[in-house]
């Protein structure tokens, strides 16, 4: 009895010295068609800023894995990379997912904090996980901190649409900190010529009474540079009228700057645009180098999903629009005069 109890204490000290002086961080990686997610970068250079070790996953199908594998093991901040293939990870459940991230931080666990973009997939994965673990997690950081000798780790992330910005300790007690990361807040980490990580492989936790069945997956191809990371972005609101008028509107300007298309939700509700193009609070938050709100009055929602961009172009007719207020560039004028004459120019 003493001896286990003696055996017990030594586990707890190893693990509060860890937690306190060697932070680990394991940074959930998602890819698509055998690409790392720009996001999942993100995640990596904010785990890389806790100080510590930073072991990578990569969960896929047998198909794609090797391939990404490649990729990640040369990412700068890495120093292992784990990963799983089986054909039930070819498309990321929670309920096939969450069973290997159980098994992986249960076991006398080394980790002491679990990180991934702030994705659908993660989530709906990480919080599943950390609630089987019994342990709080924290969403949509925007910058972290670690205290090295409290072990604690504090986050600061937008509150009520980006108006307010809340500050939240994670406490030494909780041995796991599960966070993910907004993806325009940090930036993402590349490949180097260093040394590469070392890869081991994991078994699969097989799945077979799942109760949900993936049926199929719709995906919007367009030639345009992808909306959550393009460098400029042109989008339209309610005024484009309709769905004609939106793309015949808007396409030509993006396609003279090299953007991407977005929408608000009051034109996405209106179908005038795809889901996907919506940008907003409940859409995709950007931060390009150009955005342009052309016919967007400027919703609360809205705004916290662009604010963050470094330069601001409004038109609008309405003076008093609040999208002017956050706007670096503002031109009160119809849309329908501007837009083609900016075309021209640029073509020209």
């Amino acid at each position: 009895m003493l001896k286990a109890r003696a055996s017990l204490l030594n586990r707890v000290l190893a693990r509060s010295y860890a937690t306190a002086a060697s932070p680990h961080a394991l940074v959930f990686l998602e890819h698509r068609q055998g690409d790392l997610d720009s996001a999942s970068l993100s995640a990596l250079t904010a785990a890389s800023q806790l100080g510590g070790q930073v072991t990578g996953l990569v969960v896929g199908s047998p198909e794609e894995v090797p391939s990404v594998v490649e990729k990640a093991k040369k990412l700068n901040g890495l120093t292992t990379l784990l990963h799983s293939a089986s054909p039930q990870y070819s498309t990321l459940l929670p309920e096939t997912v969450s069973p290997l991230l159980e098994k992986l931080l249960s076991q006398n666990s080394p980790f002491t904090h679990v990180v991934s973009a702030h994705s659908s997939s993660a989530k709906s994965i990480l919080p599943r996980v950390a609630a089987k673990l019994d342990v709080p997690a924290v969403s949509d950081i925007t910058s972290l901190e670690h205290d090295a000798a409290s072990g604690s780790t504090t986050f600061t992330r937008p509150i009520y649409a980006g108006n307010a910005i809340s500050t939240v300790r994670a406490s030494s007690s909780i041995p796991i900190k599960f966070f993910t990361v907004r993806s325009t807040a940090f930036a993402a980490a590349g490949a180097g010529d260093a040394v590469e990580s070392e890869v081991k492989a994991l078994d699969s936790v097989e799945v077979s009474d799942a109760p949900t069945e993936h049926i199929s997956t719709s995906l919007t191809k367009s030639d345009r540079p992808d909306l959550g990371v393009a460098s400029r972005v042109v989008s339209g609101g309610r005024a484009l009228k309709n769905a004609e008028t939106f793309q015949s509107t808007l396409y030509p300007l993006a396609d003279a700057l090299g953007a991407a298309v977005g929408a608000s939700r009051a034109a996405v509700d209106a179908g005038y645009a795809d889901n996907s193009l919506q940008v907003g609070q409940t859409g995709k938050v950007v931060a390009p180098e150009l955005y342009m709100a052309l016919g967007i009055s400027g919703a609360i929602q809205h705004l916290a999903g662009m604010k963050d961009s470094k330069l601001i172009v409004a038109v609008n007719k309405d003076p008093d629009a609040p999208i002017f207020q956050v706007a670096d560039v503002g031109l009160v004028a119809d849309l329908f005069e501007v837009v083609p004459e900016m075309v021209e120019k640029l073509k020209q």
